[in-house]
Order: C-alpha cells, then sequence, then structure tokens
C-alpha cells in the first residue's frame, strides 16, 4: 500500500462513525479529492447492524469511481459474498481474529486470491502462516500504517496548447459540460487561457465569467464542484466538450442541469439504449411505490418474489426455444420480455442498471 493516498470509512449500523456526511456524498468527495482507494470497515456488533452497514457499501461502491476494499463483521463465507456482491474490489479478512484466518483458503477459492485481502495491526505482526497468506491472499493492509487522507490536486496531461484553439471575438472558447455518467448535458461556461490552465492544473472546471469579468471556479461558493473526467474539442478546434463528476446541482436554480425551460418539442422515440433501460426502471420502480390498479407490474410485486423468479425462468426459457428458430425477430420479442421481468427482479431486489454496468465494466 506503500504510496496510496488511502481513504477509510468507519462504519456502524450503516452509519459513518464520526462524521455528519453521507457515506455516499463521504466517498464521492474521497473518489474525486485524490483518493487511490476507499477502505470500509464494518464495526457493528450484531447481524442487524451488519446488515445495514453492507447496504451502505453498496451506496459507497456506486458512488466511488475508485477501488472500494470492505472488511469488518465477516463470521462466514456468505459475509465475504456480501461485501463482493455489493461492489467492493477487494473483502479485507480481519486477521485478529482466527475464524478469518481459518476462512481464507475457502473465501480465496470460492472468490479468486485476487478477491481476498486482510487486514493486520502492523508489518512486524502477522499471525498467519506466511505460505497461507502467500497462496491465498492478494493484499496485505496493515492498519496502523495507515496515513490520514490528504486532498489532493490532481492535474491532467494535457496533449494540447491553448494557442491551438480558434477563439471567438471575445477571445474565449465555449464549453458544454455533460455529466460523465449519463452525457446529460449540465451547462455552458466559457474560458479563456487563464480558466483553461487553471482547470489542467486542478482538475476542476474553472471558468471566464463574462457578466463578472472574472474567473470562475465552478462550486467554489456552493461547493457544487465539477470535477474533470475528460476534455475533448470539437473539428473546428472552436469548442470544448468537458465530461465531468458533478457535485450537487449544475444550476444556480438547484435543478441538476440548466437546461430545463422547454421550448419546443415534437413526439419521437429515444431509442438510446441508457435512457430505454433507466426510463423502464423508473417505471416499474414507481409502481413499486405507487401501485397503479390493473398494472401487470404490480401485480407481480403482490405476488412476490417466488412469482417474479418463475416468470424470469420462463421467460428465459422461452428466449432459448426462440434462438433455436430461423427467424431472429422472435429472439427480439422474447429478449425484450426477459429484460422486463430483469428489470423487476432487479427493483424487488434494489439493484440498479448502474450496478450491472458497473460489474460488466470490471469484468
Amino acid at each position: 500500500m506503500s504510496g496510496k493516498n488511502t481513504a477509510v470509512i468507519r462504519l456502524t449500523a450503516g452509519k459513518v462513525k464520526g462524521e455528519e456526511r453521507d457515506a455516499a456524498v463521504l466517498a464521492r468527495y474521497y473518489s474525486d479529492n485524490g483518493a487511490d482507494e476507499i477502505l470500509v470497515f464494518d464495526l457493528s456488533d450484531t447481524d442487524e447492524e451488519h446488515e445495514h452497514s453492507v447496504g451502505t457499501v453498496k451506496e459507497i461502491c456506486r458512488a466511488s469511481e475508485v477501488p472500494v476494499k470492505a472488511g469488518g463483521h465477516i463470521r462466514r463465507l456468505e459475509d465475504v459474498k456480501k461485501y463482493l456482491y455489493a461492489g467492493c474490489e477487494k473483502a479485507i479478512l480481519n486477521y485478529a481474529r482466527q475464524d478469518n484466518i481459518d476462512l481464507t483458503e475457502e473465501a480465496s477459492k470460492r472468490f479468486g486470491k485476487e478477491k481476498i485481502a486482510a487486514s493486520v495491526d502492523s508489518s512486524d505482526v502477522v499471525s498467519a502462516p506466511a505460505a497461507l497468506v502467500e497462496e491465498y491472499v492478494s493484499e496485505l493492509i496493515y492498519i496502523n500504517e495507515l496515513k490520514p487522507f490528504e486532498e489532493k490536486i490532481n492535474p491532467l496531461n494535457c496533449n494540447m496548447e491553448w494557442s491551438e484553439f480558434k477563439l471567438g471575438p471575445d477571445g474565449l472558447v465555449p464549453v458544454v459540460v455533460q455529466d460523465c455518467r449519463t452525457n446529460e448535458v449540465l451547462m455552458v461556461g466559457y474560458m479563456n487561457e487563464e480558466a483553461f490552465q487553471k482547470t489542467i492544473e486542478t482538475g476542476k472546471m474553472t471558468y471566464w465569467s463574462r457578466s463578472r469579468q472574472e474567473l470562475w471556479i465552478k462550486g467554489l461558493t456552493s461547493g457544487h464542484f465539477q470535477y474533470v473526467k475528460e476534455l475533448v474539442v470539437d473539428c473546428d478546434l472552436d469548442t470544448i466538450l468537458a465530461k465531468v463528476s458533478q457535485t450537487g446541482a449544475a444550476c444556480h436554480t438547484g435543478n441538476k442541469s440548466c437546461f430545463f425551460h422547454e421550448i419546443a418539442k415534437t413526439e419521437y422515440r429515444n431509442t438510446n439504449p441508457l435512457h430505454v433501460f433507466e426510463n423502464v426502471y423508473k417505471v416499474i420502480a414507481d409502481r413499486k411505490i405507487h401501485p397503479k390498479e390493473g398494472s401487470y407490474t404490480n401485480y407481480l410485486f403482490e405476488k412476490g418474489i417466488d412469482k417474479i423468479l418463475k416468470k424470469v425462468g420462463e421467460e428465459a426459457t422461452e428466449l432459448v426455444i426462440a434462438a433455436k428458430n430461423p427467424d431472429p425477430e422472435e429472439i427480439k420479442y422474447e429478449m425484450s420480455d426477459l429484460l422486463y421481468h430483469a428489470m423487476v427482479l432487479m427493483v424487488e431486489r434494489g439493484v440498479t442498471w448502474e450496478d450491472i454496468t458497473t460489474e460488466l465494466a470490471n469484468r
């Protein structure tokens, strides 16, 4: 762990110990401000408290863009699985407990050595046999050697000089800003050379305010910083597209995006896969919270998990049968049925599309 800027979050019954901020907000802060990884330790006393903490670990993994490793209150193989299924890169076994040492080989064989870490008090005292550690543990975390998290400036690797841009009459370049996760357009700003260099140096979006005629670090007053994930320029070299991790709202009105006043609209089908999956998921989730009479989705929720699983199984079988037939159109219909029922299952069990895409991206 030498040289890593490690952030540590300690939980009790799902709440962050000694910290007023929400766990997901804290994880995003660490992730955006120079953390190389986040370690989460559950200090809960009971299994019920531990379950709350596992739910919080899932929220931390969703919010973080750096690896999350978690441990604490591991009593059985199932507890290791819960951390990994919550989205953690590794589960941390506590080598101050003999039962965790005894669990090492089984956990490593079940989930893979790369998924298993172990925590010890210091590098001078490792109570587990060296051969066991070497064969079944991918990382030893020395608790006493962890340093306090330090907020760091993350300068960007820049491939262009300011002189290469084609500037407007005012010497500025317009910047279109998108949410890096959803591609939602958040705002449009402007940069002069100083704002551009400041953005590169800090990794935080910095603009030139035309109304105030001064440099403007987005979020300096509101706390709603924009952390740069990618900057690209168009073919004419006169407009920048910035993909950012947005903290809070982009608009001064409190809206997530500055673009919310509808001017005109035609009816059209938005078949963007991300939007379709998210929109259908939101409708299903809303049905669970606000039941609608005659809704098939509500019928499934009312019948419970066994009925939902039965339908998922039936639709999977029908997809297999359709795939054996010569007409590929059947696959389209059966796959759609399977995905719909799978989304009902996802909502029932609290799994999001972001959880799925993150898991796929990690493979």
